[in-house]
């Protein structure tokens, strides 16, 4: 699921910081890498376990580039692009993180405790210890590493005609920002392995709408204090970012249709949206002042967005709660799943792309070697994969509830020093169990916050409401109905 990214601008000690390290404690979030961890991530940073002398196992030569946002240090994938007869090759290195961390060993033990880096607007809960994540590990420029090296052939249309992934040692050549690479590709002025990820994404856009699939750019929001008051803006994301994003997806759907072939492996999922997620969502349209015809598709108008419009960039935060019931599965003897499909991608999809952030991607990665290789999977692949759904479900809880906790706080902040003021809203949200209670949705600023009032609210209706208490990390954004 895409998350809310956000970032603050600001000194370490302002409140909403402070507040921000108070929620990370009341958490119980992992802290500080326990001394036996950091040993052997210092151990295996030193002698990382190197792929051998077989076919395609040193390509350094091959000039790779990244594209991450600015001051990135874990950098778990790098490209390459070429034509190729009629279409185009694409070469995807994923970081190794099996050439790091053996299996029950500290570091594993400790990676399966964490399950994925968590992210907040000041700083990042990671997953594996920095030496690894943001040094060794990381396919950073001028830097050899070893990677799992996927060639993914195209047609002239991008479709995928042909795969593979081995293990090889890897060297990119350039780091590129999200900002360098746009203006480069704008100006004419990139190299061809990079211009190509324009033509190349573009194409992969359009069979994506051909499926009826759906990629939501969700917007930066970034809170920043002036004159003692806090601001909310957001940042547009560029179209390198998508296209970018298309490769991912593009390797994350050719491992699954590998796995799928041989009979084993684990899918990310996700069912149909449930009618009453969309209506509530219409709802938040509405109070945003989006037009959404009944009859046009929620794929449809994510598509018709300006995420550089305040209102539409609010309401594409909104949309990523419809991607809240995916998980994983694990299938075997050939028995795919039901659903099998993810509902945003509109085609079976595994996460394989980033193992530096996210477990499981180190599983699904193992098993995609091994069905290219021919060979059997390894014994601690096949003996971990009863027990990843549950432990990614976990993860993605903690995860949900930190976005959850921070958006609380954050929209606290922006509101802090307004408690008394009317506000328009859009009741978008009534408890079943007590109707005088529910949530709204307001305008400007594009908070959602709980609110009651004397007798039924009036669910999808326009109100307006008085802020009744707002304070970071002590009281939760709360209306009452005027």
């Amino acid at each position: 699921m895409p998350r809310r990214p956000m970032r603050t601008t600001g000194a370490a000690e302002a409140p909403l910081t402070a507040a921000l390290r108070a929620l990370r404690t009341g958490l119980k979030l992992p802290g500080d890498f326990p001394p036996a961890v950091l040993a052997e991530a210092e151990r295996a940073a030193a002698h990382p376990r190197l792929p051998g002398a077989g076919p395609g196992a040193d390509a350094t030569d091959l000039p790779l580039f990244t594209i991450d946002p600015p001051g990135s240090a874990d950098l778990d994938q790098a490209m390459h692009l070429a034509r190729h007869e009629s279409g185009y090759r694409v070469h995807y290195a994923i970081t190794d993180v099996a050439a790091f961390v053996g299996p029950g060993g500290a570091l594993d033990s400790e990676a399966h405790r964490r399950v994925q880096t968590l992210y907040f607007p000041d700083t990042t809960v990671p997953l594996h210890p920095p030496v690894l994540s943001a040094s060794a590990a990381s396919l950073l420029p001028g830097h050899p590493a070893p990677a799992l090296l996927w060639r993914i052939d195209l047609d002239a249309e991008g479709r995928a005609v042909a795969a593979d992934v081995r293990r090889s040692l890897v060297r990119s050549r350039i780091r590129y920002d999200y900002a360098t690479a746009q203006r480069l590709i704008d100006t004419g002025t990139a190299e061809e392995p990079l211009a190509l990820l324009r033509t190349i994404g573009v194409l992969r856009e359009a069979l994506e709408r051909e499926r009826g699939g759906i990629s939501l750019q969700v917007p930066e929001q970034e809170i920043g204090e002036e004159d003692g008051a806090y601001r909310l803006s957001y940042r547009a994301p560029r179209p390198a970012e998508g296209w970018n994003a298309q490769i991912s997806l593009l390797t994350g759907m050719t491992a699954a249709e590998i796995m799928t072939a041989t009979g084993t492996g684990i899918l990310r999922t996700l069912p149909i949206a449930p009618d009453g997620s969309v209506a509530r969502l219409r709802r938040s349209a509405t109070a945003l002042g989006i037009d959404w015809p009944h009859h046009v598709p929620y794929a449809e108008i994510i598509r018709s967005l300006d995420p550089r419009e305040p209102r539409h960039a609010a309401f594409l935060q909104e949309c990523t709660g419809l991607l809240r019931g995916a998980g994983y599965t694990v299938f075997t003897g050939g028995r795919l799943p039901t659903p099998s499909v993810h509902a945003a991608v509109a085609a079976e999809y595994t996460h394989c792309t980033a193992p530096l952030r996210r477990l499981v991607d180190r599983y699904t990665g193992e098993i995609a070697l091994a069905a290219c290789a021919g060979r059997g999977i390894p014994e601690w692949v096949l003996a971990a994969l009863d027990t990843l759904p549950a432990e990614m479900a976990t993860g993605s809880r903690r995860a949900n509830t930190a976005e959850r906790e921070t958006v609380d706080l954050v929209e606290a902040a922006l509101l802090r020093d307004r408690v008394g003021e009317e506000f328009p809203a859009v009741v978008i949200d009534v408890q079943e169990r007590d109707p005088a209670l529910g949530t709204v949705q307001l305008e400007d600023p594009a908070v959602v916050g709980a609110v009651g009032g004397t007798g039924p609210l009036p669910l999808g209706d326009r109100v307006r409401v008085r802020l009744t208490q707002a304070e970071p990390g002590v009281a939760k954004v709360r209306f009452a109905l005027v």
